[in-house]
């Protein structure tokens, strides 16, 4: 896979149309693989009379079949040994299924410098010794999903000083120690230290809540940042905007504006958008992104909300070249946002009710049961 090398290589990272050509050829190396080493996948495409040769630039990557997440929670499909992943890892599990996924060591390799360059570009790297509040689970043998070990991966991003953990794991259960990073929060306040606050927004909206219902305001050191991923799930009804958010994390924390990132990668994709000064995931060489309609699958003009389809080739471990998700977002134009990114940007808008709403994602998903 030669030109996935050459594409995770880029420097310039989100100069989508200098990569165009390489992304396109990583894209059908990708395809070639998992067609040879996954019996699945290549059902999966030939149901679907699926031929590579329609690629003929990226504006074809719409014309790969996408695989639904909801179909991934209810079937494992790998190119390698799932035994010999040097990295194993799974969806939260919303609802009680989970997608099963991990890296390999050339994929592993490729996401580290990924990681690397887009991290370092949105300033997000440090050698500056850094307290760590973690709103989300201690690591553990018996937790393998994909954002716990994210989590934990945030932490190599500036040397550790100390760390405290929201839910923290005794006797192989996990239970919420809220004193016990108050306590932390309030020591880390009086070290000449940043900190580093990370975790679901939803999570972010309760330990602020707590810390003002104790009537704490502190001021963190001037380089402290707030890190949040996904989205609010199980706690849609307390979902409040991301700019009251980050006002209440000032008005208590007195972390900066310029200080809040914004996050968003998936178990099946693990691209990493970092949202730029406007709040836009813009969109890096190492993914192509494309909206589809709701009700057929196709394309939509930019500006038209429709289904999340993420793109990449950087997993030669799992065939999710082509992953649809249950997000609703809506593509912007490049140059639409106004920041100094170059590339086109998403936002989300929300999630599809799988519980009560037949979409396409379902339809397509009960479709390759029968495979």
């Amino acid at each position: 896979m030669k030109y996935r090398g050459k594409l995770f290589r880029s420097r310039k990272i989100y100069d989508l149309k200098s990569t165009d050509k390489i992304f396109l050829e990583a894209m059908k190396s990708n395809i070639d693989f998992h067609v040879r080493h996954c019996p699945e996948y290549r059902d999966i495409l030939e149901v679907l009379d699926f031929d590579k040769s329609v690629l003929r630039s990226t504006n074809d990557l719409h014309k790969l079949p996408p695989l639904p997440t909801s179909y991934l929670k209810n079937h494992t499909l790998t190119s390698k040994p799932y035994d010999k992943f040097l990295l194993k890892t799974s969806s939260s599990g919303t609802g009680g299924k989970k997608t099963l996924s991990g890296f390999d060591v050339s994929s592993a390799f490729w996401g580290l410098c990924m990681l690397l360059k887009i991290f370092k570009y949105h300033n997000l790297l440090s050698l500056r010794r850094t307290n760590y509040i973690i709103l989300g689970y201690q690591p553990d043998k018996s937790n393998q999903t994909a954002m716990a070990k994210a989590l934990k991966g945030i932490t190599f991003l500036a040397p550790q000083k100390g760390i405290a953990y929201a839910l923290k794991v005794k006797n192989g259960e996990y239970y919420a120690d809220i004193q016990g990073l108050v306590d932390s929060l309030l020591r880390f306040s009086k070290q000449n230290h940043p900190v580093r606050i990370v975790g679901f927004p939803a999570y972010m909206k309760m330990f602020i809540d707590e810390l003002n219902e104790r009537g704490i305001k502190i001021t963190l050191h001037k380089n402290s940042k707030m890190l949040l991923g996904g989205g609010w799930k199980t706690f849609f009804a307390e979902e409040i905007s991301k700019d009251k958010l980050f006002s209440m994390v000032s008005n208590t924390l007195g972390v900066r504006r310029e200080n809040f990132k914004d996050h968003f990668s998936t178990a099946e994709h693990p691209i990493n958008y970092v949202a730029c000064e406007n709040g836009n995931f813009h969109i890096p060489v190492f993914s192509r992104v494309i909206i589809r309609d709701v009700n057929t699958l196709e394309r939509t003009p930019n500006d038209t909300p429709g289904l999340l389809n993420l793109i990449t080739p950087l997993l030669s471990s799992v065939p999710f070249g082509s992953i649809m998700t249950d997000d609703i977002a809506v593509m912007r134009d490049a140059g639409k946002c106004g920041c100094k990114i170059p590339s086109p940007h998403f936002e989300l808008i929300g999630r599809v009710g799988l519980a009560s709403i037949k979409t396409c994602t379902q339809a397509a998903s009960d479709y390759l049961k029968n495979i």
